[in-house]
Formats: structure tokens, C-alpha cells, sequence
């Protein structure tokens, strides 16, 4: 059966998802939402910078809602307000809508990382329209849920898992990202708001917690941040934004779950704005960057996960995955139970009918 799909969204991640769908076997792309006038009413094809498909883009999220689609693939930004993606849920779940998104974050594994009200508010509207909602990714995502947990099934004794994200992110555009959330480029005494109390948990606790879970551990509360910036020490040209001397350019920060004072999954990020910076540093096996799971036990595992596009750069890639993995897992969301639903309860997803003919 052919699933009829609305994207939401053609900037950075929409595009490829917009690609994804247009190439699976099973899904039919039959709307795409914008978030300007400047994109409304223009074919959709030419906003993802290729040749015209014939379907043309609102901003007006009735006219999709109308058209009574399978599923959303949800790849707006919701960093700058995450819970407005929520109250967009509710409504499109209540109107029998399947959702997979790529945020917000948080929802990767909500439970204990925001009010158990906001998770019942999409539960029950999810079971009011029989629709399914997953959010998930590559970080976080794939890359710190799925393949540490996979790998756990291997282990005799887990004293630890270790997930790593080791990137340079001189190439990825997204300047609120990098300026606003990272604080790049600014004074080294302002502090950014991802790293205001609190903030990091909410954004990458879920990955803790839904490991943790999978694990059945119960952590103690609440979880540890650490936190170390990088100055520049020359100017540096970022696609999103100059970094003079002098600013913060790097940043390594952690989120750990404890039990019983013990540390035993811990979420790690090492992010720079150029590869030379901070080579102390946990480093990318190949390339600007990987995704690394460490799981110290019996026996003692690394497992590097590195990936670029054709045209060798893996900021791009890392769109591609993100898009790809909610595009692919969008079968398994529509048969899933109505509700809120996690890497935990989804069957094997692959990617069927996308081998190249």
C-alpha cells in the first residue's frame, strides 16, 4: 500500500527528505508545508534546487491537514520553540495524522525530561485520532539510541555506555545553531542559552534516559552536565558565521546518568569550528567527523560511526541521515499503536526498496 506523505518543511533537512520520498517505492509525497511567503505557491522541486515536480508549496497548514495525508515527516526547526511543535502535534495526531519529525529533541524519550502532562497531552491525542507519533534522527537518534543498544546485546557485563558525537561543524549551516544556541563567534564570558542550567538535559537527556531505559536502569537524579569552552586563537570562516579570535570557538560537554553515584551512560559531544582546535580532545577516527558508542565491560567495545556525502562533505551527509532515517521508519510508525512512540517499540527498520536499480 502506497502511504500519502505531507513534508513539512524544504530547508536543510526537508530537501532530502523531500528527495527520500520522492525515491521510495512506497510513499507518495502529495504536499509540502513552508514557512514564508516567499516559498508559498512556488513549485517544490525548484525550492530544493532542482527541476519542477508539479507540486506546489503552502504555508497554510489547513489546506494539507485537508488533503487527509497517511503521515507528516515533520523537519522544521523547532529548537527556537519547541513547545509550538507540540501544540502542531496534538492537532495534526487528533486529526488521525501520523507524525515522524526530527524534533523536538526531546521527544526522542520525553519521560522524565519534560512535565508527564505534556507527554499525555500528545498520548491522548494520538489515541483520540488512532495516529502514531516518532521523533527521532541521528543525534539524537540512530547514533545514540538504536546502535548502542544493539551493540549492548553482545555484552557479558556493561560497566558503562558512551555515546560521542566528534564533529566540525565549519560546514554546517545553520547559523541560529551555531551563533545563537552554540554561542560561536561570541565572547567566551556570554553564556549561550544551550548551556544555561538545565538546557543540555533537556536536549540530550533523552538519549540517557531511553538507553538507561532500554538497559532498565533507574538513574538517580538529577542528571550531571559538564561543560569546557575553546577560545580562538586566529579567525575562522564558518558557512554560518565569522569566529574571531578571541571568541568561543569549541565546545566539549557531557550528560551523564548515574546510579548510585556510579556513572553508567553518559551522552558526549565534542564540537568544533575548524579540526585543529582542542586536538587534546577525543578526535573523529576518519574525516571531520563520526558518531562513537563506547561500551566499557566484558567484553570492551568502540564501534566508529563516520559517513559523507558523494561529495566527501559530512555536514551534508548528516542532513541525509536525519531525513532518511524518519522517511524509512515511516511504514513501521503508521502500523505502530496510536501514541507517542520510541526507537524502543519500533521493529527493524531498513531501507527497502532503495537499493539502486
Amino acid at each position: 500500500m502506497t502511504l500519502r506523505v505531507v513534508e513539512w518543511s524544504t530547508g536543510t533537512v526537508g530537501k532530502h527528505a523531500i528527495a527520500g520520498i520522492l525515491a521510495h517505492p512506497d510513499l507518495e509525497l502529495v504536499g509540502v508545508w513552508v514557512s514564508s511567503e516567499e516559498k508559498h505557491g512556488k513549485d517544490v522541486g525548484e525550492l530544493c534546487g532542482g527541476e519542477p515536480i508539479g507540486l506546489t508549496a503552502t504555508m497554510h497548514k489547513d489546506e494539507l491537514v485537508a488533503l487527509r495525508p497517511d503521515v507528516v515527516v515533520h523537519t522544521a526547526m523547532t529548537d527556537a520553540d519547541p513547545f509550538a511543535a507540540l501544540t502542531l502535534f496534538e492537532e495534526l495526531l487528533a486529526a488521525g495524522i501520523d507524525v515522524v519529525s526530527s524534533g523536538p529533541v526531546f521527544l526522542q524519550w520525553p519521560h522524565g525530561v519534560i512535565p508527564d502532562e505534556m507527554v499525555q497531552g500528545l498520548q491522548d491525542a494520538g489515541e483520540r485520532g488512532g495516529a502514531s507519533l516518532h521523533v527521532n534522527g541521528i543525534d539524537p537518534g540512530f547514533a545514540n539510541d538504536v546502535l548502542p543498544l544493539v551493540m549492548t546485546s553482545l555484552s557479558q557485563r556493561i560497566d558503562q555506555v558512551r555515546c560521542y558525537e566528534i564533529a566540525d561543524y565549519s560546514t554546517y549551516y545553520q547559523p541560529f545553531v551555531n551563533q545563537t544556541l552554540y554561542g560561536f563567534g561570541k565572547p567566551m564570558d556570554e553564556v549561550p542559552p544551550l548551556f544555561s542550567g538545565g538546557i543540555l538535559t533537556m536536549a540530550w537527556g533523552s538519549v540517557v534516559r531511553i538507553i538507561a531505559a532500554g538497559l532498565d536502569l533507574t538513574l538517580d537524579e538529577p542528571l550531571e552536565e559538564q561543560v569546557e569552552f575553546a577560545e580562538a586563537e586566529r579567525d575562522y570562516s564558518t558557512v554560518s558565521g565569522e569566529v574571531p579570535a578571541g571568541t568561543r570557538c569549541a565546545v566539549r560537554f557531557q550528560v551523564v546518568g548515574k546510579v548510585d553515584g556510579v556513572p553508567r551512560v553518559a551522552l558526549e559531544h565534542v564540537t568544533r569550528t575548524h579540526p585543529e582546535q582542542r586536538p587534546d580532545w577525543p578526535q573523529p577516527a576518519t574525516g571531520d567527523g563520526c558518531y562513537r558508542v563506547e561500551i566499557t565491560g566484558e567484553p570492551m567495545m568502540t564501534l566508529d560511526f563516520s559517513h559523507h556525502g558523494e561529495d566527501g562533505d559530512h555536514n551534508v551527509s548528516g542532513m541525509i541521515v536525519t531525513a532518511m532515517r524518519l522517511v524509512n521508519a515511516v511504514g513501521a510508525v503508521v502500523d505502530a499503536p496510536p501514541g507517542l512512540v520510541t526507537a524502543l517499540d519500533l521493529p527493524l527498520v531498513t531501507g527497502r526498496g532503495l537499493v539502486s536499480r
